[in-house]
């Protein structure tokens, strides 16, 4: 029996972090993958295809280039699935041989085996060749989330799918519903839409998104309903059943029932944590699958960790990445500061958005005394070029300190461009920050200068106005 200072049990950001972190610090470490690829659901079927998705998208339907040269604008007329999996699939090999060659680099074991817990300190890996026992002082489960199937939605994997089901498809649905109106089905949702698909999209909440600044997704709906995405809020969905013409219909709480060639189930993931005898070693998940941690991602038992989607939200690529690392450092007695509060979230739907700080019903809610500054692309030199005259950048500032609170964004690049943003916030900066500052000319990033004059010229007096 193999003994490791760590093992890993998952692949994808987390999994990867954690056990980077440690053969760094010089440990012996080994990492454990259920499946015959590594990068878990990230890599494989998730963040990365998704996103790849999306590019092809704005790149084949001519998108980007419509606020140009007109609305019919497209780069080619018949898109089919092969078209967009060849991206996806180019940009996941790349991926997959990245994560292959940073385990080798830092001589990290791997193992391709279904994993479970014998006991606290050992692990059972069943692999295609036979069965064998590792055992470890700490372990990292990062087994990620798989979709939620409930079982009276008639799953088919060909007109009824879930959010892992799109690329495999044999063709581009001819129309669609998507249940849920989440992340996951708002940038699918988007991205099926701007290909010329009729979307409907249904959700049980008022709005769509609402942890995101409401100005913001009053944004979003709006440009979603010019794609041609059909939003039906406070909506249920009561029946799921498939025609004799192949059609699903869809009977709904409130409204006619709906007919679709496939239908998407994009309502909430659950932990992959049924197969790993958590039971048997005292770990109780909650009813979703996922494990309570401390603020050190340690678990009810101080040796065990857990990091990444599997301990809920937020449930990012991103902070997946940073819980591996600091959960690695914190097991063998190493700092690792991570700063909760300015998170970027970026939501990769058409038009993307992203936000970082606090929004402005959070602020109204702690009667925090704030301002608010607007850049909109249209008013950018940067915006005309690249064709988007509907994104907007948002900043919230401190009315009387002028400190930055939040900055909130929707448009083209508004996830790059958040970052920006972010900085500030971390070194607590002033808006006057962004007035005093030069900026390339044209960019996106002028569009703080023109958000911080704005939200300035706003201010009451004895503030002097800015020109």
């Amino acid at each position: 029996m193999a003994r490791y200072d760590l093992l890993v049990i998952g692949t994808g950001p987390a999994g990867q972090k954690a056990a980077v972190q440690a053969a760094k610090l010089g440990k012996k470490v080994g990492i454990i993958e259920r499946k015959m690829v590594l990068g878990g659901v990230c890599i494989n079927t998730g963040t990365i295809p998704s996103k790849s998705l999306r590019e092809a998208v704005l790149y084949l339907s001519g998108f980007r280039q419509r606020g140009i040269y007109g609305g019919t604008y497209r780069l080619k007329k018949t898109i089919t699935i092969e078209d967009l999996a060849f991206r996806a699939n180019h940009v996941i090999k790349n991926e997959i041989q990245t994560v292959q060659n940073q385990m080798a680099r830092n001589r990290i074991d791997m193992f391709f085996g279904t994993a479970s817990f014998l006991d606290p300190h050992r692990l059972h890996i069943q692999t295609v060749r036979g069965a064998l026992e590792l055992t470890a002082d700490f372990i990292v489960i990062a087994v990620g989330t798989e979709p939620a199937r409930p079982s009276h939605v008639p799953f088919d994997n060909q007109a009824i799918i879930d959010t892992d089901g799109l690329l495999t498809l044999k063709r581009i649905p001819k129309s669609i519903v998507i249940v849920g109106g989440g992340v996951i089905g708002t940038e699918y949702a988007s991205m099926l839409a701007a290909l010329g698909i009729p979307v409907t999209l249904i959700d049980k909440r008022p709005r769509l998104l609402e942890f995101v600044d409401a100005e913001i997704i009053d944004a979003l709906q709006r440009q979603m309903k010019e794609l041609g995405v059909t939003l039906y809020h406070d909506e249920e969905v009561l029946a799921i059943k498939r025609n004799w013409d192949k059609s699903i219909q869809v009977s709904l709480r409130n409204n006619r029932p709906l007919r679709a060639s496939t239908l998407m189930y994009a309502v909430g993931r659950v932990g992959a944590s049924r197969i790993l005898n958590l039971a048997g070693i005292g770990l109780q998940p909650d009813t979703r699958g996922r494990l309570a941690v401390n603020e050190h991602l340690q678990t009810a038992i101080p040796h065990i960790y857990a990091a990444g989607d599997i301990i809920g939200f937020p449930a990012l690529a991103s902070t997946s990445m940073q819980q591996g690392r600091h959960a690695a450092s914190h097991a063998f007695g190493h700092s690792d500061r991570t700063d909760t509060l300015l998170l970027p979230y970026g939501i990769y739907a058409i038009p993307e958005i992203s936000m970082v700080g606090r929004n402005e019903e959070e602020l109204q809610h702690t009667q925090i005394p704030y301002a608010v500054g607007r850049a909109r692309y249209k008013e950018i030199a940067r915006g005309q070029l690249i064709g988007d005259e509907s994104g907007m950048l948002k900043i919230l500032f401190h009315r009387h300190t002028r400190h930055l609170l939040g900055v909130h964004a929707i448009g083209e690049g508004a996830t790059e461009l958040i970052h920006i943003g972010q900085a500030v916030m971390a070194f607590h900066g002033k808006i006057d920050y962004f007035i005093d500052t030069v900026f390339n000319y044209p960019t996106l990033a002028e569009c703080y200068k023109v958000a911080a004059l704005d939200g300035m010229n706003r201010l009451p007096r004895p503030w002097i106005p800015y020109l």
